[in-house]
């Protein structure tokens, strides 16, 4: 990396609001969670690793966008649910 791109990496940093890393932060784990439970992929342990993550930082997403991160953890429960005892 050169110095200019670190740079620039750093003022982008400076600029994003942690709020919002956490709402992605949330989906990224939602969609890994989701992909652990595929059939073909099955691996409960890393499943509920990310379910527990989401939901240790559902209280922390900002209140308009908890409800989006709170149905989607209900979602994934119920189909680890699904997947765990199938």
């Amino acid at each position: 990396m050169s110095e200019s791109q670190a740079d620039q990496l750093v003022d982008e940093l400076r600029k994003a609001k942690v709020a919002d890393l956490l709402v992605h932060t949330c989906s990224l784990l939602g969609s890994l969670a989701f992909g652990k439970l595929a059939a073909e992929v099955r691996d409960l342990e890393q499943a509920r690793l990310a379910i527990d993550a989401l939901k240790a930082l559902t209280p922390l997403i900002p209140e308009a966008q908890r409800g989006d991160v709170q149905a989607l953890l209900a979602n994934l429960q119920l189909a680890y649910a699904d997947a765990a005892s199938g």
